[in-house]
């Protein structure tokens, strides 16, 4: 793990309804899921985000950014970019980070229901998942590359 920074890290599955969260040891070996976000009143998202970002004290907050399978961003990632802006202008000098997400729901909801959990008991579990599975690709692109995965969010104060 010469590439690896160690520290914790959260990553963060933005949705419409719900914002899925999860984070992983400093090791950078196990992600996990923390909680679901209702993501519809923004506002309290980002205090509640916050909060979890003084709590859980990561080197970065890593969030996934939803592309078309040909990579072009469409409308969802447009808004999934102006949330990560406010978020890290909201938690500097924690970087925020965003990498590519494609599937990630897709590969959460399939390996739950494989596991039996119904679409929608399921629902803000399959968040988390998701997050989970964002942070995991994260992880595993730093260890190959030795980078910080993605692409960092600039906040000009």
């Amino acid at each position: 793990m010469s590439g690896m920074r160690r520290g914790r890290r959260l990553a963060v599955d933005v949705g419409d309804a719900r914002i899925g969260v999860a984070s992983c040891d400093p090791d950078g070996v196990l992600a996990t899921p923390v909680e679901t976000v209702p993501g519809r009143d923004v506002p309290a998202a980002h205090r509640r985000l916050r909060l979890l970002v003084e709590e859980y004290e990561p080197i970065e907050v890593v969030i996934g950014l939803p592309r078309s399978l040909n990579g072009r961003e469409g409308p969802a990632a447009a808004k999934v970019r102006g949330f990560a802006l406010e978020l890290a202008r909201g938690i500097a000098p924690v970087p925020v980070r965003l990498v590519d997400e494609r599937m990630s729901t897709v590969s959460a909801t399939h390996g739950l229901r494989a596991s039996g959990v119904k679409a929608k008991k399921g629902r803000s579990v399959i968040d988390q998942a998701a997050a989970v599975i964002i942070l995991q690709n994260a992880l595993e692109s730093e260890r190959v590359s030795g980078n910080p995965p993605g692409e960092g969010v600039e906040v000009v104060i």
